[in-house]
């Protein structure tokens, strides 16, 4: 028989024929070879606003996610929210220099809740590429593992925290993610100064 498509090659394909985020996310819609769809209940492709200088990646839905269709809505999501809140910066904001555009490496959510496996994140990373360069915020904020995993081809957020690395082509900024935060709340902390860092980058670069 026909050999088996190459995801990665399918998904690389799809990305690039898109010419628009809405082209895009129909693309993702559309894509067989990922089986995180079958259990997905909504795709959840992003929030905030496409114009925005900070474009936040974070892991894959959750339950409350999954249900509602948009990143971040979640206890981790409000934390998310009060963070960048703390640094004048918010998804609803209409103004692209104190907006927020928030999506996930993985647009469905996976059962139980697991991590998205390597393959999964090796044929969902082409789209997010696409996503990047069609939204072509000035800077991206890498959350938690599994994003600087799909961004930076490495995992250990304790050790890539705070350090700018360059990630879809752009500067880009590990953090931890908020359900750890949540779990941990002394890296607070930690999160806090990376908040700062953030924030004094985006004025030594301001438009």
């Amino acid at each position: 028989g026909a050999p088996e498509p190459d995801p990665v090659a399918a998904a690389r394909a799809a990305a690039a024929a898109a010419t628009s985020l809405d082209g895009l996310r129909d693309a993702l819609g559309a894509y067989p070879h990922c089986d995180l769809r079958h259990g997905a209940r909504n795709l959840v492709f992003a929030d905030g606003s496409p114009a925005a200088r900070v474009m936040i990646i974070g892991e894959a839905p959750g339950r409350d996610e999954d249900l509602q269709g948009r990143p971040f809505v979640g206890r981790a999501g409000q934390l998310l929210d009060r963070m960048f809140a703390a640094i004048g910066l918010a998804r609803d904001s209409a103004d692209p220099a104190s907006a927020l555009y928030i999506a996930n490496v993985s647009p469905w959510r996976p059962p139980q809740n697991r991590d998205p496996s390597g393959e999964e994140i090796a044929m969902l990373r082409p789209f997010m590429d696409r996503h990047v360069a069609l939204a072509d915020p000035d800077l991206v904020i890498l959350m938690g593992n599994i994003s600087c995993e799909a961004g930076l081809g490495r995992r250990g957020i304790t050790r890539l925290r705070g350090h700018w690395a360059e990630a879809y082509g752009k500067p880009a900024l590990p953090m931890f993610h908020p359900a750890y935060l949540l779990r941990n709340p002394p890296a607070k902390r930690e999160a806090w100064a990376d908040l700062l860092a953030l924030r004094a980058r985006l004025s030594e670069t301001a438009k």
